[in-house]
This record gives C-alpha cells, structure tokens and sequence, in this order.
C-alpha cells in the first residue's frame, strides 16, 4: 500500500501535493523568488495546512458542523460542534444498523500534537440538570481554565439523542439556528464549566430574554471573549443586535451598546447596509486586541467595527461588499507578534481568510476557496491562533472540521499575489 500523506503550501510558494502516490508542484518557489524582492515590497504571513491535524477520534466518533473554537494558554485546542446535524447514514453506529459512526460530545480539546484530550457534552451525566443550547455557539476559555459556552437558537431543545432513531423520524432537524426573532427564545443564557464538564454557573436563563435592552438575560450569543481586567464580552447576537459585557463573578451586566457605541435596538432592519444605524443579525464577533480596541464583527452588513472597551465608536472597516447571503465578516484572529499588525478575517460565504493590515485596515491578500481538500473550506467559521502564530479555523453546515494552518514565517506580498496554485482552486488572490 503507498504511503498517504498530503500537503498544501499555501502561498506563493513551492507547493508539494501528495495523496495516494499522486503529486503536484507549483511553478516557482516563493523562497527562491524572496531573494529578488522589489524594495518596499511588504512582508506578509504565510502558511501550510496541516492535512493530518488533528488525529482520528476514537469510538467511531465523527463531529458535525463546528462553531466555536479557543486555544488555551497551554496551547490545546477546543471547539464545540453541533451532534445533531450529523445525518441518518453518518450515524448508523448510533441506532446499531452499521459500524460507522456516531456523534462525538459536544465539546472536545486537543493537544498541539492534535491528540484527543477530554471530551464532553449534552450526555455527560450531570449536564441535563441545568439549561442546555437549542443549539451550540462558540467554545471559549478563560484565563483559569474555566469553559464557557455560547448558544444560538430560539427554539425549544430536541428531547431525542442525536442520531437516533427518533432524530430521523421527525425528519432528521438537529438544531435550528436563531435570528432577530421575536418573544420567546430559549438560548437566552451562558454556560460556565469546569475542564472536564463540570457546571459552575450561568448567565440568563432558558427563555429569560426580553430583547437588546435586557441586562439580565443575553439573546443568541455567538461568541464570548475576555477583556485583560477579566471582563467577560459577548457577541450577542443572533437574536439580540448588540455587545453585552458582564462580571463573570457576579454574572451582572456592565453595559451594552449597539452599531456605533448607540443604545441597541430590536427594530428589523435589511441586511447588507455598511452603513446601517444598528447591528444586523448576527453580531458574529467580539475580539478584543493588544492595544485596547474591540473588533466587532457585523457579519451581514459586511463590516467591522473598532470600539473602545468601554463601548466608544473609533471607526469602522468594510469586507467583500457586494456580499450576499451570509455576508462576508465572521470571525477575527490576530497575528502573534506584539503589534498584532495582521488581522485574519473569516469568510464563511466566500470561502476564504481575509489577512488585513491592521493599521490602515486594508487587505492585504486572502486564502483558500471553496472545496473539501485541505486547505480549502465549507462554511470556514470560527478562527483562531496559538502562541506560535499558527492558524486553526473550523467549518459549519457541512463543512463539519477543524483545520491547521501552520505559520511558515514572513514573504513578500508580491510573491504571494503572483502564485496560484495549479488545478481548479486560487487559494491565493
């Protein structure tokens, strides 16, 4: 049997694709083409997916589409994925009609070497005695290693066990995201845990929103951050349209604020407006940076906006305007150097990684496109790096993954912008 193994450089650089004994090469090297650098020519990050990251799952266990991602200070990386979008021949160990698969837990941590930690979720013993999501969003880690869980949907929980028989007999629905909906929405709340799954406490309650005013409930959290004096920062949301910040001690509210630093607001607005008076649905990203600003992520109206932490207006940036659908600003990682002079941006509609400057906030390049091969992506969600710069991101709808993209180091943008790779994908534009 021949060796398998796959790699995809991506970059402008020599590429070496090997998978099943088939291999293909880019043209030019982009470490050759370094040395005639034109003077001026800007340095860039630049990487190579990791195909082989993260290890197989033990206990034929497979993950559905996967929507929340951190990197602890150890390095280990978690997400959070959806069991109940698994479909009925993905899961046939389950109802014990084949060998193969069934859901892993709802949340899983790897080591860097991408070996399975723990894992744990909605069927962990314990977990069913206190609220539970309609539907997972965002997995984040706090500086005491505590886990916290956001949540997305309006929707009352399924009662069955995803991928059982009962799931498939409805119709196979495993979850249903939330939007701007009105009255009742049961992911009105945030989950706090201890490492290994055990419940601390909560923030809300099922059901408990009554909207973006509200200071004692969220509404459709899509992720959750920590300012460095320990404040906790939501994204919130999917069904409100605003950022929340709370005492994570107290679980009390500290301020929240809308589009612009103004008082959010739950009238229905169009999507698609960059420059539109309030927050569409959903508000996808709250990224705090080195130098104090916070990066919120409008994701439908195809903008970022850079507030203060106390929830002042600085300004604001556009991405793939012309986006339709379900828009182009997801999520935001940083660069590690201590500037954080580059910004990478998901786009889970146009299948790529904005790299931004992050001074001027213009961008630079982008990679990936659409497809199921490493270093291409479905539904590219969640993003984030570790302390040696590398990227890890994960895909939703059916996507279903969690890549590495690891950090090869500075190139010249010209070189980057010149190459592309060989077959039917620009990875790079």
């Amino acid at each position: 049997m021949k060796n398998f193994s796959r790699k995809f450089l991506l970059g402008a650089g020599a590429a070496f694709i090997a998978a099943l004994g088939f291999s293909q090469t880019l043209n030019v090297s982009l470490v050759a083409n370094a040395v005639a650098q034109a003077p001026g020519d800007t340095q860039v990050p630049w990487f190579e997916a990791d195909p082989l990251w993260p290890k197989p799952l033990p206990n034929n266990w497979v993950i559905g589409s996967t929507i929340g991602l951190d990197v602890d200070k150890n390095d280990n990386v978690w997400i959070v994925h959806r069991p109940g979008t698994l479909q009925a021949n993905e899961t046939y160990l389950t109802r014990k009609v084949g060998t193969c698969c069934t859901a892993a837990p709802d949340v899983l941590e790897f080591d860097a070497g991408g070996n399975l930690v723990r894992s744990w979720g909605r069927d962990t013993p314990g977990i069913k005695d206190h609220d539970w999501p309609s539907s997972n969003h965002g997995v984040t880690i706090d500086k005491d290693g505590n886990v916290w869980l956001g949540a997305n949907s309006a929707a009352q929980p399924p009662k069955y066990k995803p991928g059982s028989a009962e799931q498939f007999a409805r119709g196979g629905g495993g979850f249903s995201e939330g939007g701007g909906e009105k009255g009742q929405y049961h992911d009105s709340f945030l989950l706090k845990y201890t490492p290994d799954g055990k419940f601390l406490g909560e923030i809300g309650k099922a059901n408990g929103s009554k909207g973006s005013l509200d200071i004692n409930n969220v509404r459709g959290v899509a992720q959750i951050r920590f300012l460095p004096d320990g404040t906790l920062v939501a994204a919130d949301g999917y069904g409100n349209h605003r950022v929340s910040e709370w005492d994570p001690k107290t679980m009390k509210n500290i301020r929240i604020w809308g589009a612009y630093g103004k008082a959010p607001s739950d009238d229905p607005i169009p999507h698609y407006d960059v420059n539109s008076t309030q927050f569409g649905n959903p508000v996808h990203c709250a990224e705090p940076s080195n130098d104090a600003i916070l990066y919120v992520c409008d994701r439908t109206n195809n903008r970022v906006q850079l507030f203060k932490f106390d929830g002042t207006y600085i300004k604001q940036f556009t991405i793939a305007t012309d986006t339709k659908g379900s828009g182009s600003a997801w999520e935001i990682a940083f660069s590690k150097d201590p500037q954080q002079k580059f910004i990478y941006l998901t786009d889970g509609a146009n299948e790529k990684i904005h790299v931004v400057d992050r001074q001027s906030m213009k961008e630079l390049y982008a990679f990936g496109g659409g497809g199921r091969q490493p270093g291409q992506f479905y539904g590219v969600h969640s993003i984030r790096t570790d302390s040696k710069g590398n990227i890890f991101t994960t895909e939703t709808y059916e996507g279903k993954r969690v890549q590495k993209f690891t950090y090869k180091g500075m190139a010249p943008l010209s070189q980057v912008m010149a190459k592309k790779f060989t077959g039917n994908s620009t990875l790079y534009r």
